[in-house]
């Protein structure tokens, strides 16, 4: 079957692959609590004949494996939705208070089964095997890791991965395409400052922890305008500022949340150790002390070339050419995609979903974000054809 048909086909099925990504939308869950959305991927994959078992708490590996021995493919998906409430008016409205996907996953998943519904019609003549990865948590502790962890990358050894990734900012019915490093590597950081408290009319008694701070922020700034090279982007944001009780007392402490997100690993570590210094020394040469503590976030995620173009192509035989955008610069967003790149050469692409006449144009984590849903069927069919091409 040619890639022509095969969309036919997945067109065919948007009716239940609408259901699904709606049943999802409506009922989201959060982290690694994903036990109804894992339990649907279970009854859909029973349906299909496709072996399953469990990962990482919530998370699904679905095992397709096709009559003739060959290479090893996945795909992943996550499930996790995000703490946001949303206020859209469709029937289709998330029923949990404070949870919302807003970022999209129940589009990936419900696109992933019929991906893995289409490739089911072609066992028979599969050459290899298809893995399907339904995980959990990627908006907060990440639960990549710890599906690969417990090898889901093994048995048998996968030797390509690929993943797909909403973006309203292209029409539905294109798909965009990135080479290299495509999404930046992120570290949390968590800063104190102890002044010292005083009087608002005796400022000279005290050490002010909220002017120590506005400086300490503004200094931040010059490590991303004039520490960094234009041609290797870093963004340090500071997203959290708290301190003092009162308005007429002088701080004695200062509190601050924030994240640097950088693409280069060398320029990561050059990154943090500037932050490092300014959180140090500016309090120092003003008499408080400052104190910061990093946390770890996902890798940059690399896209492989050749891989790349495989998606790319397959793109066009689906969808034409002209649908087919290369995204000249990549993004500063961050995914555990990049961990399963880091086990196996990949792609992670991204599939329009947005529609200006329907206005489905709010971006990603907007508590209005929803998509035009002809791109279920194009998320389905592209990574069928991705791995009948890859396979075949």
């Amino acid at each position: 079957m040619n890639s022509e048909n095969l969309y036919l086909l997945a067109q065919e099925r948007k009716e239940h692959l609408v259901a699904l990504r709606r049943n999802i939308h409506k009922h989201p869950e959060l982290d690694f609590n994903c036990e109804n959305t894992a339990q649907l991927v279970e009854k859909e994959l029973d349906a299909l004949g496709i072996e399953h078992y469990r990962a990482a708490k919530t998370g699904v590996v679905g095992i397709l494996r096709g009559q003739k021995k060959g290479k090893t493919i996945a795909f992943r998906a996550d499930m996790d939705a995000l703490p946001v409430s949303e206020k859209n008016e469709a029937s289709y409205v998330s029923e949990i208070e404070g949870c919302m996907h807003a970022c999209g996953h129940d589009v990936h998943t419900a696109s992933l089964l019929g991906a893995a519904s289409l490739l089911t019609d072609f066992r028979d003549n599969l050459s290899g095997t298809v893995k399907f990865f339904f995980q959990p948590a990627e908006e907060t502790d990440g639960g990549a890791l710890p599906m690969i962890e417990e090898n889901v990358m093994d048995s048998p050894k996968v030797d390509a991965v690929f993943g797909l990734h909403c973006d309203p900012q292209l029409e539905a019915g294109t798909v965009g395409v990135g080479y290299g490093k495509f999404r930046a590597a992120s570290d949390m950081f968590h800063i104190i400052i102890h002044g010292t408290g005083s009087h608002g009319a005796q400022p000279h008694r005290g050490i002010d922890a909220v002017a120590i701070g506005s400086e300490m922020v503004a200094s931040l700034q010059q490590v991303v305008s004039r520490r960094s090279s234009p041609f290797d982007p870093v963004v340090i944001t500071v997203g959290s500022f708290h301190a003092g009780t009162a308005g007429n007392i002088i701080a004695d402490r200062a509190e601050m949340r924030g994240i640097i997100r950088t693409m280069d690993p060398d320029t990561r570590i050059f990154t943090r150790a500037l932050v490092r210094r300014i959180v140090q020394n500016i309090p120092d040469a003003l008499g408080a002390i400052g104190e910061i503590n990093f946390t770890e976030g996902y890798p940059s995620l690399i896209n492989d070339e050749e891989m790349t173009n495989l998606v790319a192509e397959c793109g066009r035989q689906l969808l034409g050419a002209a649908n087919v955008q290369v995204m000249k610069e990549p993004e500063m967003g961050v995914d555990d995609f990049a961990y399963f790149l880091q086990k196996a050469p990949g792609a992670y692409f991204l599939l329009g979903t947005g529609n200006k006449e329907k206005g489905f144009t709010h971006p990603l984590h907007s508590p209005y974000f929803d998509v035009d849903e002809k791109c279920l069927p194009i998320g389905a069919a592209i990574l069928a054809v991705v791995a009948l091409q890859f396979l075949n």
